[in-house]
């Protein structure tokens, strides 16, 4: 069983910074996994924000292209989110994901709050 939890998140004004972590247990070939990051703000539904395959391959939405940069450590089972130029409208609980074969696994989340 595969566990997932992120940390890092927290309250920051707007143009500034933070780098999330998710750390995973329990996956047996971390290195092939393909990994992403998410998040849904209030009312709204869970929305794609950055993927990063196993082969160190990235993928944004465009609305944080240029902003947000996603890694990898696989020596620490780890995946990252760095945010920078941060906006009120990336304000959401940011989830990663992880795919093993055909099972796929969710975080907790962790709340980001941009607001001045």
């Amino acid at each position: 069983q595969v566990h997932l939890v992120e940390s890092g998140g927290g309250l920051v004004q707007p143009g500034g910074s933070l780098r999330l972590s998710c750390a995973a247990s329990g996956s047996s070939i971390f290195s092939q996994n393909d990994l992403a990051w998410y998040r849904q703000a209030p009312e709204n539904g869970r929305e794609w924000v950055a993927s990063i395959n196993s082969g160190g391959i990235t993928d944004y939405i465009d609305s944080v292209k240029g902003r947000f940069t996603i890694s990898r450590d696989n020596a620490k089972n780890t995946v990252y989110l760095r945010m920078n130029s941060l906006k009120p409208e990336d304000t959401a609980v940011y989830y990663c994901y992880l795919w093993e074969g055909s099972l796929g696994y969710w975080g907790q989340g962790t709340q980001v709050t941009v607001s001045s």
